[in-house]
């Protein structure tokens, strides 16, 4: 399904809004030793399989980060802003990782627009995002995620 265009002067309309949730995303064992690798964080609970087998999970799991970081990848499937000479991730209020993500789990991302201020040259937007494994009681992340767009 095509995601709707929110032009920029529109956002202020569409806090309280549930923005619709992403496709899902397969969080495999390859993805998360690459974020082992990029981070230099090989805990045993995220790298080591064998381990992992006797653990708390069964499994190995995401890093809590990763699952963060999955923002700016599945985020655009359900917020698309024009009008726009570019945007950035101005930072995260809060952040929770309230459940695990374990290997070869689906995730997708929900999001509600919490706020649109104006700032100098554009306007910053608190969203609420969730990630969570599909199927799951608990989402494996929440957050408040700060973003900035600014006016051309």
């Amino acid at each position: 399904m095509p995601v709707p265009t929110i032009g920029i002067d529109d956002l202020g309309g569409m806090v309280g809004r549930h923005l619709g949730y992403s496709d899902y995303l397969v969080v495999d064992q390859e993805r998360i030793d690459r974020f082992a690798d990029a981070t230099g964080d090989h805990q045993w609970i995220h790298v080591d399989p064998e381990r992992a087998a006797e653990g708390p999970f069964g499994t190995t799991i995401a890093h809590g980060y990763l699952t963060l970081s999955l923002v700016p990848l599945l985020l655009p499937q359900v917020l698309s802003v024009e009008g726009v000479a570019f945007g950035l991730n101005y930072g995260c209020n809060r952040v929770r990782f309230p459940a695990p993500v374990p290997s070869g789990s689906a995730v997708r991302l929900g999001a509600v627009l919490a706020s649109a201020d104006e700032v100098a040259g554009g306007v910053q937007v608190i969203l609420d995002v969730e990630i969570a494994v599909q199927d799951a009681a608990k989402p494996s992340c929440a957050a408040e995620v700060v973003l900035r767009y600014y006016r051309p």
